[in-house]
């Protein structure tokens, strides 16, 4: 996979990403729309589709914040004095960790050092295991991958019951073999809403980069 330096790399694996989600979850929903089969096809398709929903809607977050994080690590140019505070943190992370986890003054003198000394450095911003879905996509875990890359929430404050209930529930019952009864129109507005979600993510994303808000004062030349 071809790495993300630039705003065109980041734009394209957004929507490349996106695009074959969106065409897979429309298949199965004009499925589901035809109406052509019995009530117990029909059912299962609503079960199967439900599953995928969360598959893309947890597969597609982290695949977008991951990118994000990408493009922002390889800004190689920057200094953390310029970026904003959430990245520093991710810099920081394993040192914070470590710190927090013993009592070693050699351990809390190096996080000290660095945030006197190291700002005038260049980034260097770990990817690894930094975006964590946990194959359990909740509103809050979600909330906190945001928080991780300086992304607003709160467009997303009013679809907590549905990724929680309506969604992540509705999977886990699927998921450990429970019987669930979701009618086509209830359905429909899962899916729906999903997409819309994923699109607005994606936006916010894309603007974030364009408005260069990863770094502490925005620079949009």
């Amino acid at each position: 996979m071809s790495k993300i330096r630039t705003l065109n790399d980041l734009s394209d694996r957004l929507s490349e990403d996106l695009a074959w989600r969106k065409k897979e979850l429309s298949i199965l929903e004009g499925l589901i729309e035809t109406r052509s089969f019995g009530q117990n096809k029909t059912d299962a398709l609503i079960r199967s589709g439900i599953a995928l929903l969360y598959g893309h809607w947890e597969g597609y977050i982290k695949c977008a914040a991951s990118a994000y994080l990408e493009f922002v690590s390889r800004q190689k140019d920057l200094k953390y004095c310029e970026l904003a505070y959430n990245f520093v943190a991710i810099a920081m992370k394993k040192k914070l960790s470590e710190a927090s986890a013993t009592n070693q003054s050699t351990i809390h003198n190096q996080v000290i050092q660095f945030l006197v000394e190291g700002m005038e450095q260049r980034i260097d911003i770990p990817r690894d295991n930094i975006i964590k879905t946990g194959s359990n996509l909740s509103s809050n875990l979600f909330q906190q991958i945001l928080a991780l890359l300086g992304i607003d929430y709160r467009p997303y404050e009013l679809k907590q019951v549905l990724i929680d209930k309506q969604l992540l529930k509705r999977r886990n019952q699927i998921a450990h073999g429970e019987y669930l009864d979701v009618d086509i129109a209830s359905y429909r507005e899962l899916h729906k809403e999903i997409i819309w979600m994923m699109d607005y993510f994606k936006d916010q994303i894309e603007n974030h980069a364009v408005q260069k808000l990863y770094l502490r004062v925005n620079k949009v030349n």
